[in-house]
């Protein structure tokens, strides 16, 4: 009897703590912007050089060591010119990456002014969320 109730609450820790793996993920979670849609169900079409300077930005969020803002922001900002520069989207996809990009460009703005590091990983954090939501509304 001692078995059988030791084997069971043994189950039960191991079907728990699988539940909670599913449920913790470490991919960020996306954030809903106001005005942002899909196309009729569908992700948008962005240009090749916006999908690049998108994954670079977050290849940039992922991998930063920097503990200065000011440091992060400069590289991260050139990533953003460089999807400005190359930016030959128009209509309705153009207008939706806006909705992503702005709220981007802000964060990257405010991060250059930032030197303590729990608020830069704050910064990093919305940003690594917009990224991923430019990744779930767009695709090349």
């Amino acid at each position: 009897m001692k078995r059988l109730l030791s084997n069971s609450v043994i189950l039960i820790m191991i079907l728990l703590s699988c539940y909670s793996c599913k449920n913790n993920t470490t991919e960020p979670q996306v954030i809903q912007l106001e005005g942002l849609t899909l196309n009729h169900n569908e992700k948008w079409i962005a240009n090749e050089e916006t999908h690049i300077g998108m994954k670079r930005i977050d290849s940039i969020l992922k991998n930063h060591t920097s503990t200065s803002g000011k440091t992060l922001g400069d590289v991260l900002s050139k990533q953003t010119s460089y999807i400005i520069k190359s930016c030959d989207m128009e209509g309705e996809a153009h207008d939706q990456l806006h909705v992503v990009l702005v709220p981007i460009l802000e964060e990257i703005t405010d991060i250059k002014d930032l030197e303590n590091a729990s608020d830069i990983d704050k910064k990093v954090t919305t940003l690594k969320r917009l990224t991923a939501t430019y990744f779930q509304y767009f695709k090349i």
